[in-house]
């Protein structure tokens, strides 16, 4: 202890401070952090050694730049909170430390801003390759990472380039097949909720939701409400809709994280799900499976899509799998016990489209 009774603050330890402990040069001590394989094993054995009794951490950002290369990925998110974004997230983390790469991850909460300096940072930090899971874009960003050439991968925004992948799922499909599903039971009044209208990605399956209404003969009578994206933004989007006047038999939900905030409210409400009201998710989140009662939704397979991103950063050349391009995700129809039949209303013939992951809808 120090004379003022405190304990001395201790000092980061230096290259050279574990040179001298190891008892060898501090290009010796480099090559043993950089993990070159031209050390032998009692002097690597003795610099670690060294390393951990004087707590040295090495300057990981410097030794990538020595050694010309990046072991590091860039992984940007709309919404962390939302376990869709995270799902994809997680596997690809995963995939990247099996091969031995880390990861720096950055939320944007939907701000297009945000999007484009966490971007900036990370490539002054020269990852190895940038994800981006996110609904939102910049118009300068593209030729910013074009001209940066390292390899980037976007979900749902962006535009195939040498160096750019871009994932898209066909939304349309998926909302065309609630929408026709909760038709065929007879449902004429319906609910949308959703988020950030002025996002392409998440608007999408608004537009596609109030076209395929627009099909059918009689035309469902329809209300869009809009929170933030959450399960409270579920809740106060289905209050609104409640006050509408609208008296919806069906909601129908942009993403499982808002439905089950809807479901929750609805329950406060003193409404049954599905007896009064049919609600509907979109993305078949493990929450959807458990929720009460489960939801019906769209399943988009996030593992594939978080291995595929992986890949797109980090090609495999067994597996020729070529950096830029466009893959296009199909999702599957899901039915369980949120949704059922319109009170009073008959169901239709099932649509002729295949239902997965659930029941059959009922008949």
């Amino acid at each position: 202890m120090s004379k003022r009774g405190k304990k001395p603050r201790e000092v980061a330890a230096s290259l050279e401070a574990v040179a001298r402990k190891a008892g060898v040069s501090t290009a010796t001590v480099s090559r043993v952090l950089n993990d070159f394989s031209i050390v032998k094993s009692s002097t690597r054995a003795r610099v670690m050694r060294a390393a951990s009794e004087l707590k040295y951490h090495p300057n990981l950002h410097a030794s990538s730049l020595a050694r010309g290369r990046s072991r590091t990925l860039g992984i940007i998110v709309s919404n962390m909170e939302n376990p869709f974004f995270f799902d994809i997230f997680r596997t690809l983390e995963s995939d990247a430390h099996a091969k031995g790469y880390q990861v720096v991850v950055a939320n944007t909460d939907y701000q297009s801003e945000q999007l484009v300096t966490s971007i900036r940072l990370m490539i002054g930090w020269r990852v190895a390759g940038l994800a981006a899971i996110v609904s939102e874009m910049d118009s300068d960003l593209l030729e910013m990472l074009n001209n940066n050439q390292i390899p980037v991968v976007f979900y749902d925004v962006g535009i195939p380039t040498k160096n750019i992948t871009n994932i898209r799922v066909d939304y349309r499909k998926g909302m065309k097949q609630i929408v026709e599903y909760l038709y065929s039971l007879g449902h004429s009044r319906m609910g949308f909720v959703g988020h950030h209208v002025t996002l392409g990605p998440i608007d999408e399956r608004r537009k596609s939701f109030l076209e395929t209404v627009a099909m059918f003969s009689p035309k469902p009578e329809v209300h869009v409400a809009t929170g933030p994206d959450g399960l409270e933004g579920g809740r106060q989007a289905v209050r609104e809709l409640l006050a509408s006047g609208l008296d919806p038999t069906a909601i129908v939900c942009v993403n499982d994280f808002m439905a089950v905030g809807v479901l929750r409210e609805l329950r406060e409400q003193g409404l049954r799900v599905p007896e009064d009201v049919s609600v509907t998710g979109f993305d078949n989140i493990r929450l959807a499976e458990f929720s009460s009662p489960p939801l019906t939704t769209v399943h988009i397979p996030r593992e594939q899509i978080g291995h595929i991103m992986y890949e797109s950063l980090v090609p495999d050349p067994k597996k020729h799998r070529a950096v830029g391009g466009e893959v296009v995700i199909d999702p599957q129809f899901v039915v369980r016990e949120s949704t059922g039949r319109a009170p009073g209303k008959r169901a239709s013939a099932r649509p002729s489209h295949a239902l997965g992951h659930g029941s059959p809808a009922p008949g």
